[in-house]
């Protein structure tokens, strides 16, 4: 295969990798180009292509989550990852690692780790690769990244438990959430939450945000069925997909310009978190994005006049 041929069969483990160690999918996007452009001007042919690629894009996105880290610090409100609604790789043998470690909730936990734990975690629990790879790709030593996957397991360990729900049991509880949704039930909507559920939103200071997360199953319900029924009186639209492997949805305006992307976290027969992200930034990749702040000024308009 020429040069081409090879990175292209190799672009979407190159991306999940760089996605799940940045979150981003822009940021993945531009680590992916950036390990072509090293990989074409290579005036030696590595012993391992895959071996190589992985080890670049991976040291690339250790780069750019350093620096993104700060920019995180003074995020304006919650940050979430940017919706990502079909992951590229697919590995039939690894599926539930890969569906698990693309979730929002393991993203987010992600968090917790540093640069280099979070890359060592990423490429050897969900990727499977051995730890001469991953030595080679994170400049430490074989022990040291031994070391550094136990801290890895360790944190990511304290954080929630890995999702039970199967798939068919996900999208009958999500279209029963929807279809409440639409309804503005909250009785049907407190019924699928569970009494600690979190409302978080991400606007990033570039959209209306909540100012704090909504925490409550009452108080969540009671917010979600004051909102959207409003929202379809303007001709908002919603369009259930899968968001980070979880069900969700992607609202849009009446020009079908995205909103915002909606992804639940679904555990033990009840949603767990509810996650919005409405950052205009972290959207694009979806398609044209909506003015958040003019929808906004009509929502509240609409629930003038029917009050």
């Amino acid at each position: 295969m020429s040069k081409v041929e090879e990175f292209e069969e190799l672009r979407p483990l190159l991306f999940s990798i760089a996605y799940r160690i940045l979150g981003s999918v822009g940021e993945a996007e531009d680590a992916v180009q950036e390990t072509w452009l090293r990989f074409d001007a290579s005036t030696t042919r590595p012993v391992s292509v895959k071996a190589f690629l992985s080890a670049t894009v991976t040291r690339i996105s250790i780069d750019v989550l350093r620096s993104a880290r700060v920019r995180r610090e003074t995020y304006a409100g919650a940050w979430l990852p940017e919706p990502l609604l079909n992951d590229p790789y697919e590995d039939p043998e690894r599926a539930a690692e890969l569906a698990d470690s693309v979730s929002m909730a393991a993203l987010l936990l992600l968090e917790r780790l540093s640069p280099l734990e979070r890359s060592v975690f990423v490429l050897r629990e969900v990727f499977a690769f051995g730890f001469e790879e991953i030595a080679s790709a994170v400049g430490r030593s074989e022990a040291a990244c031994r070391q550094l996957l136990v801290r890895a397991r360790r944190h990511m360990s304290e954080g929630r438990p890995r999702f039970e729900a199967d798939r068919r049991e996900r999208q009958e509880l999500s279209a029963r959430f929807f279809e409440a949704l639409s309804q503005g039930d909250v009785g049907g909507l407190q019924s699928l939450l569970s009494a600690d559920v979190q409302f978080v939103g991400d606007g990033g200071g570039k959209a209306p945000q909540l100012a704090k997360a909504v925490v409550g199953a009452q108080n969540v319900a009671r917010l979600l069925a004051s909102v959207y029924p409003v929202m379809a009186r303007i001709e908002i639209t919603f369009e259930q997909h899968e968001i980070n492997g979880q069900p969700g949805a992607v609202f849009r305006d009446r020009d079908g310009k995205v909103l915002h992307s909606l992804a639940l976290d679904v555990l033990d027969g009840q949603i767990q978190a509810i996650r919005s992200v409405i950052n205009p930034d972290k959207l694009g990749h979806l398609g044209p994005v909506a003015d958040a702040w003019a929808v906004s000024q009509e929502v509240k308009q609409a629930r003038r006049r029917m009050g």
